[in-house]
């Protein structure tokens, strides 16, 4: 029996779930490509093949010298081309359509995030729902690049753990749901880093700014920070910071006084 083409719906889903799982997970037995294929009447295996297909034309992989495979690139190039031109859309888009396969909606998908906003109407409603919901898939992106781990303590409680963006959502909205513009961070160090109190340099270091140095006869600066000064952050599976995003922390929000 010959399989049916994919069409885009079909490669928009599994270029969502690419985002969302580690290159080493990307098998026929994760259960997230089983729900998928069940979802579109696919099996795991193509699933497989097509996340493969991604992390082949991803220019981040491919950077470090991480093959994907390489037969279906012309079928998923034209998608990640879409999302790089335009990845607030289409990740939304992913959603809605990952959704509608669940037979729900996208506010039931995403219950807790639609808190507060009964009473918004229109554009703004549009806008808001759409930036919420990217927001929680680019925390679901940066959770599984660093194995919901926090890149500097190793904290592995979900509970605890957050998506920091290197360079700020509100200042550039082209990167706002880059994977190598996120880190993964415990709460502590996710406002420590957003104040800029710390940094990470290129080398992937952890820098402390001087007004942080100025508490080091405090108990909670020897526990907290002494500890973690010049200490190389966790590896993280596909998408390694982007020098030149933390060049602009270290730049712009980085505290040097």
């Amino acid at each position: 029996m010959i399989r049916n083409l994919w069409t885009k719906e079909e490669l928009i889903l599994a270029f969502n779930l690419y985002l969302k799982i580690p290159f080493g997970k990307m098998h026929s037995t994760n259960k997230d490509i089983i729900h998928l294929a069940g979802l579109i009447d696919r099996t795991p295996s193509s699933i497989a093949l097509r996340l493969v297909n991604f992390a082949s034309v991803d220019p981040a992989l491919q950077a470090r010298g991480i093959k994907g495979m390489n037969g279906g690139t012309k079928i998923v190039q034209p998608i990640w081309d879409e999302y790089f031109h335009n990845q607030e859309e289409l990740i939304f888009q992913s959603e809605i359509i990952l959704a509608q396969k669940e037979n729900i909606s996208i506010e039931e998908k995403y219950n807790d995030l639609f808190l507060g906003l009964k009473d918004v109407k229109g554009e703004t409603k549009i806008r808001e729902v759409k930036t919420r919901v990217n927001q929680s898939v680019f925390r679901q992106m940066i959770l599984a690049n660093y194995s919901t781990k926090c890149a500097i303590t190793g904290i592995d409680i979900p509970e605890l753990l957050l998506a920091s963006h290197i360079v700020p959502w509100s200042i550039n909205e082209n990167e706002r749901l880059n994977p190598e513009n996120g880190i993964c961070l415990s709460a502590l160090y996710d406002k420590a880093f957003d104040k800029g109190l710390i940094g990470i340099n290129q080398n992937y270091q952890v820098v402390l700014s001087m007004s942080l140095k100025k508490k080091t006869k405090s108990s909670f600066y020897q526990t907290h920070f002494g500890a973690i000064e010049n200490l190389k952050i966790t590896e993280p599976i596909k998408y390694l910071p982007r020098p030149e995003f933390l060049e602009f922390h270290m730049d712009t929000i980085f505290d040097k006084r």
